[in-house]
């Protein structure tokens, strides 16, 4: 069967002859027409194709009110089918006009077909890429991998799309293509180690919810601490409050900790956790006039008079010898102290009083006496729980001195030689 190229080769070949042509010059001239006459043909199917599809999906996108056809429009979907048609007529066209160049339409024939395969393979990302955006602007699913799980889809069509183009181009069957892929497994899961580590640890980042994108975590190993911005089959991006970026790898959550804080953003409060250094010499029993000078502290008045009148009594019942403070019970200027801050922390307005709220005395050190407030701020946003926190501890510091306490600093080289 001749094509229309054919025939009009044939009517110009006197004047080819007339040139010196042979005909196995002919004969090459003949195929190079009908393929630079094919590519034309398709080439202009290709544009009529392309400003149909592209001017209908506009205008659909534009009177729709759902965001899906938008994106569809935003990744060139039309576009991409717009190559396709052409390519089709190709694939139909080349085994009618190459019919006596067997040679060159098998060749030809497996080039375009690869070419449909990897065309069709990037009609379907772009649809996915539509379907990923579209998922992300639903509340729903914005904290969502949507990226890995289209990741992982697009990895078993191409791998199928590999396996199909392997076929065309040596023409193998695809069963025996198969059980040489089951006999190179093992290279193949050593070159996709770090892809296949990846899927797994997606499927359990998922279904355990540890992770959701705009999660704060912390994982030192890495230097991250910041926001989830991304997560994909490979890695995890993390926004850092220094407007760095951390990429980590997507494995590393399941086989690392890390510290998620979306249970302290959920929570009623912050925790605030801080400690000042008591020093140990300072800590005494008070007397007497200390105490009554300690009662112009209005949130230890009241505790201050329950407090002597049970000592009292209990030292009074058990015949103590007062001569000496250590005998029986007796208040001290930490202990004094610590209530004062637990009061303090109780009438704070920005801390939640429904939560545990206490200051405590934590095992001494070298350095001294620990003594740690331990409460939650009402307020989680960063900046407002930093101002929180330094304002307890502003007062909590200049409380000290009213107690005859000392809190513990090294001293500097220059001021020891001064002493």
């Amino acid at each position: 069967m001749y094509s229309y190229v054919e025939k009009l080769f044939h009517l110009l070949y006197p004047i080819f002859r007339k040139w010196g042509l042979g005909s196995s010059s002919a004969s090459y001239l003949s195929l190079l027409l009908n393929i630079v006459l094919l590519c034309f043909l398709a080439y202009g199917i290709y544009i009529i194709f392309r400003l149909t599809l592209v001017t209908i999906m506009v205008l659909i996108a534009q009177k729709t009110k759902t965001k899906f056809d938008d994106l569809l429009v935003t990744n060139k979907t039309a576009k991409y089918i717009a190559h396709l048609i052409p390519l089709l007529f190709i694939y139909k066209s080349v085994p009618i006009i190459l019919d006596r160049y067997q040679y060159w339409e098998d060749i030809f024939g497996k080039f375009v077909g690869i070419y449909i395969v990897v065309l069709l393979l990037w009609i379907v990302r772009t649809i996915f890429n539509a379907l990923r955006d579209y998922l992300k602007l639903m509340p729903r699913y914005s904290d969502k991998p949507i990226d890995s799980f289209i990741q992982v889809i697009m990895i078993v069509l191409w791998a199928f799309g590999i396996a199909v183009i392997i076929s065309k181009l040596f023409n193998i069957n695809q069963k025996e293509l198969l059980t040489i892929l089951g006999a190179v497994s093992a290279v193949i899961i050593l070159i996709f180690r770090d892809t296949i580590l990846g899927f797994v640890s997606s499927v359990q980042v998922s279904i355990n919810d540890m992770v959701r994108i705009g999660d704060w975590i912390t994982m030192d190993r890495f230097g991250a601490d910041g926001d989830v911005i991304e997560i994909n089959l490979a890695t995890v991006k993390v926004r850092n409050f220094d407007n760095t970026t951390t990429t980590i790898p997507t494995y590393s959550l399941s086989s690392d900790s890390f510290q998620n804080w979306r249970g302290m953003l959920n929570s009623d409060g912050r925790r605030i956790k801080r400690h000042i250094l008591i020093k140990t010499s300072s800590i005494r029993f008070l007397e007497e006039a200390e105490l009554e000078n300690l009662k112009k502290i209005q949130l230890l008045s009241t505790f201050i008079d329950t407090r002597k009148v049970e000592i009292n009594n209990y030292n009074s019942i058990h015949n103590i010898d007062k001569s000496l403070p250590i005998n029986g019970r007796n208040m001290t200027n930490l202990g004094l102290f610590r209530k004062y801050i637990t009061e303090y922390l109780h009438q704070h307005p920005s801390l939640n009083k429904d939560m545990l709220m206490l200051c405590r005395q934590l095992q001494s050190t070298s350095h001294g006496v620990p003594l740690e407030v331990y409460a939650f701020s009402s307020d989680k946003r960063f900046e407002n729980y930093e101002y929180i926190m330094s304002d307890i501890f502003d007062h909590v510091i200049a409380s000290v001195r009213y107690f005859d306490l000392e809190i513990f600093e090294t001293l500097t080289e220059n001021h020891d030689l001064t002493t």
